[in-house]
């Protein structure tokens, strides 16, 4: 992280009433799912960054839960498998019946899928996962793999009628066409997802945009929504435009069923539970205020780079993953 984000957002944390934890956090209905998850969902790649004690990532997510945020977000591949093992500890002592727990897996093969989700369970400390998602569906050949003859789907399949999955999901952040092919190739083998993750942001509105192509397409087809990347991976408050908190509301303000944003502080955390207490419908007029804030910086995806760049992709710096 860039010394100016750091800036940014311990300037706007600082700001937080201090009272900001007290209140309910907003839930709302998973797609067609029925379930309710909160508003705000909490990352799980940062609560296993080597550069945070283990102590104190378990203590971030337990105060996320007792405040309201029970949607947990993880993946296999997150920080070697540091973040689903802790996030296994930090849902010991009854936490994990009070969270909708969400991970991914990068295979895409039947063997490779079946093997990251046996991992992935062990290291949750758990013996069901809520929603299983597809991770990175980032090239265009990704869903024609997944969907084959010995494809990823296979094992989630056989994984869902053993009872060790509930849901079944995608996540991508790379291009708008490249989830409407998934979305595609899962109804051309009959096959609907529960929920589908991406990035819904201040910046996504302007440029490469899933909120304009593959937003309505959820909606119209009950699928839930996670938006992922609110602030940009922490860019968009570096890009002096809009605040944390409002850019944590423009994306709430969607309809979305949940909005996953990192936590890796303390002050991190107050910051998104405080948006997410604080949150009220926003006018047309209020969400073009935003917007016109945005629309420069947003023009060549500058502040989106996992849009444009392979520095988010870690299935392409490792390819051993898919297989």
């Amino acid at each position: 992280m860039s010394g100016s984000t750091v800036s940014t957002l311990r300037k706007t944390t600082a700001s937080v009433p201090k009272d900001s934890v007290t209140g309910s956090m907003p839930m709302r209905t998973l797609g067609r799912t029925g379930e309710r998850v909160s508003a705000i969902g909490l990352g799980g790649f940062h609560l296993g960054k080597p550069d945070l004690r283990e102590a104190e990532s378990i203590r971030i997510l337990r105060t996320a839960i007792d405040a309201g945020i029970n949607f947990l977000d993880n993946s296999w591949d997150y920080n070697d498998g540091r973040s689903e093992v802790r996030m296994g500890k930090a849902l010991r002592d009854g936490y994990r019946e009070r969270a909708f727990l969400m991970t991914k897996i990068d295979g895409q093969t039947r063997t490779a899928a079946t093997r990251q989700i046996k991992e992935s369970l062990r290291r949750l400390q758990t013996d069901i996962i809520d929603l299983l998602q597809f991770h990175e569906i980032i090239r265009m050949e990704d869903p024609g793999r997944i969907f084959a003859e010995g494809g990823a789907i296979e094992a989630a399949l056989e994984a869902k009628d053993a009872g060790r999955i509930r849901y079944v999901g995608f996540t991508g952040h790379k291009s708008p066409t490249i989830h409407l092919r998934m979305l595609e190739t899962a109804a051309n083998h009959g096959f609907r997802f529960d929920a589908v993750q991406m990035p819904l942001n201040v910046m996504d509105a302007h440029f490469e945009s899933f909120e304009k192509r593959v937003l309505p397409v959820l909606v119209k087809e009950g699928i839930g929504v996670l938006g992922m990347k609110p602030l940009g991976d922490r860019q968009i408050p570096a890009s002096n435009t809009v605040s944390p908190v409002e850019a944590l509301h423009y994306a709430m303000n969607l309809p979305t069923s949940v909005v996953i944003t990192g936590c890796d502080s303390m002050e991190i955390l107050e910051q998104a539970v405080h948006a997410g207490r604080t949150f009220r419908p926003m006018s047309p007029k209020e969400v073009r205020a935003l917007l016109a804030k945005t629309a420069r910086a947003a023009d060549d995806g500058a502040f989106e780079r996992y849009k444009t760049t392979h520095e988010f992709d870690s299935t392409v710096a490792h390819p051993e993953w898919l297989r």
